[in-house]
Formats: C-alpha cells, sequence, structure tokens
C-alpha cells in the first residue's frame, strides 16, 4: 500500500498519523487535543517542513491553549467572539461560561476535548482518520446535544481535507457555527511571505473585534502580494469560485506554497497575525464572528439533521525560474 495509518508518544501526545510512503508527507493529528491538527510535513528540497504552528508538548497544549491563540483547534459550537458571552435563540437567552476574552466568549466549547477515534482506513490512495465527540451539555449556555465527528484524509500531491459533521442529537432546533483554526509557517517571519485571497469584502469591526453587520470594499491581497509589516485580525467573506485556491500562502525563498480550498459552508475567511509573526492563523468559518447574535451565516438544525463542513490544505513546490 502507498498510505499508512501508525500512532506513536512524542512530547507526551498521542499522536496518530497518516503517512503517504512515496512522499513521506505526513499528518499529525491528536485526537484527545481537540483532534488538532499538530503537524502536516511535507519534503522540500530533501528537508521535511511542518507547516503547522504547534504546541511543544502535551503540557504545552493543556496549560497554554488559550494563551498561545487556540492554536489549530476546532471552533464549535460557536467561532471567534460571543458579544458578552451570551445570545438569543427562539426567545429565550443563554450564557456560555468556559473561556472568556475579556467580557466577550471566545472560540467556543470544544477546543480541548477529548475525541474518540471511530473509523481509519488505508490503501493505495488514501489514508483517514475519522474522530467523534458527544456534546452533552457541559455548558448550560448552550443547551443543546450533539455529535461532532471530524476526519481527516491525506491523499498524494501533498492534499489534506478536513471535514467536520455536526449532527443534532437534542430535540429541538440548534444553532451551529463551525471553524478551524490553524496557524501557519514556513520557518520564518511571515514579513517575507505572499498572500492572496478570493474577497472582495471585509466585515467591518467595531472596537471589540465584533461585527457591526456592514461589509467593507476590500481587494489589498486580491493577487499575490508580500506580508511586510501588514497586521491582521479580521474576518474576509469568500468569493463563490469552486476551482481556484480561496487562499495562497506562498514562501518564494523556499519555492513552496500553501493553497487553501473551503467548500461553500465555509464562506468565511479570518485572517490573524500573532505579535511574534512567525506563523499567520488563516481560518475557515461557517459564520462571521458572534453569528449567533448576528445571524451573518448561522446554521439552524432541526432535531437529528446535520452538516458536513470541508475544507482542503495543499501543498505545492514552485518553479519560479
Amino acid at each position: 500500500m502507498n498510505f499508512t495509518i501508525y500512532t506513536t508518544n512524542e512530547d507526551g501526545f498521542d499522536k496518530l498519523i497518516l503517512e503517504d510512503l512515496l512522499s513521506k508527507t505526513t499528518a499529525e493529528i491528536i485526537p484527545s487535543c481537540g483532534a488538532i491538527l499538530h503537524a502536516f510535513n511535507v519534503f522540500q528540497n530533501e528537508k521535511k517542513i511542518n507547516v503547522i504552528d504547534h504546541y511543544e508538548s502535551e503540557n504545552d497544549f493543556k496549560e497554554h491553549v488559550t494563551s498561545k491563540g487556540f492554536k489549530s483547534c476546532k471552533l464549535s459550537p460557536f467561532a471567534c467572539r460571543l458579544k458578552n458571552a451570551s445570545y438569543q435563540f427562539e426567545g429565550k437567552n443563554y450564557a456560555v461560561n468556559k473561556f472568556f476574552l475579556g467580557k466577550n466568549g471566545h472560540h467556543g466549547l470544544l477546543y480541548d476535548c477529548v475525541f474518540t477515534v471511530t473509523d481509519q482506513w488505508c490503501d493505495d490512495s488514501k489514508a483517514f482518520v475519522t474522530m467523534k465527540y458527544e456534546y452533552r451539555v457541559f455548558d448550560k449556555g448552550f443547551p443543546f446535544e450533539y455529535d461532532c465527528i471530524v476526519t481527516y484524509v491525506l491523499e498524494t500531491d501533498n492534499k489534506l481535507t478536513i471535514s467536520t459533521q455536526v449532527v443534532n442529537r437534542s430535540n429541538h432546533t440548534m444553532p451551529i457555527q463551525d471553524g478551524w483554526h490553524p496557524y501557519f509557517t514556513f520557518g520564518g517571519t511571515v514579513n517575507n511571505l505572499q498572500l492572496q485571497f478570493d474577497s472582495k469584502a471585509m466585515v467591518e469591526f467595531d472596537d471589540e473585534l465584533l461585527p457591526t453587520g456592514k461589509l467593507l470594499d476590500y481587494a489589498d491581497f486580491h493577487a499575490l502580494r508580500k506580508i511586510e509589516t501588514q497586521e491582521f485580525d479580521n474576518c474576509f467573506l469568500l468569493n463563490e469560485n469552486d476551482v481556484e485556491p480561496a487562499c495562497i500562502l506562498r514562501d518564494t525563498d523556499k519555492n513552496i506554497q500553501l493553497e487553501i480550498y473551503p467548500e461553500k459552508l465555509y464562506p468565511y475567511l479570518q485572517i490573524y497575525i500573532p505579535p511574534h509573526r512567525s506563523s499567520i492563523a488563516i481560518e475557515n468559518l461557517s459564520a462571521a464572528p458572534d453569528a449567533l447574535n448576528n445571524g451573518m451565516g448561522l446554521i439552524v438544525l432541526k432535531k437529528n439533521e446535520n452538516v458536513i463542513f470541508n475544507t482542503v490544505y495543499k501543498i505545492s513546490s514552485l518553479n519560479l525560474e
């Protein structure tokens, strides 16, 4: 077989690794730490590059997952900020309690939950693993039972598909937002990288980085452009495009680039550069920040109804001569 799956323990992590035996590309996943993508390793000029900014150890994750910016975390049942950590749904008021950034809720409830592996498979064309977390109302601010099922699929040509299925297991309709929070790096400062994303509209934020409900014209990175000292903590509405990547992050020194292909149920792209500027968060979101309040992209599921969110990361070598 051209693909394999194996487990290993390193730095306290119980890792599940998908590997393309021909290219040596690997995806390292940590089911016990929110099903995070710990590494996406590719070989460039015979050198291994992990394009994921990751945690140093299991203790690092447990102690610093919030202070280090929720790197690689699953964002569910809401993403980014939730104004005053509260919302109203079908005439009832709710307040979540898990994590606050100032007075606002932040990045959902599942970011550090333990997922259980339910299926895995490998053959000559791919390797995949499926994990599930059954949310059964540990936070009274979200009193809706649901299953969150995450699948990683590694294929040839350094292609990694990440799928999230949400199934409403409660007896009532349920609001849901989904997203991911990976930080990407090629090993140096992001100032030297080129960025492009397919959007002409930026979500307007107030002083608390909460949407005002307005969209602003934006085309600064509609074509590849060096990031330099540009700062980001913004959300963009993607144009509908099923062929071209929605986002490209390119390192011309290493002749390598990341391409991101989200499906239509991830119409928003949140971009954030932390102060250290050694990595950049490029987050696929199903809805805008504070969607439980503003409804921008919010999905409502009926009892037993499900929805599937997909995005693809692809690493390509470049010939720029």
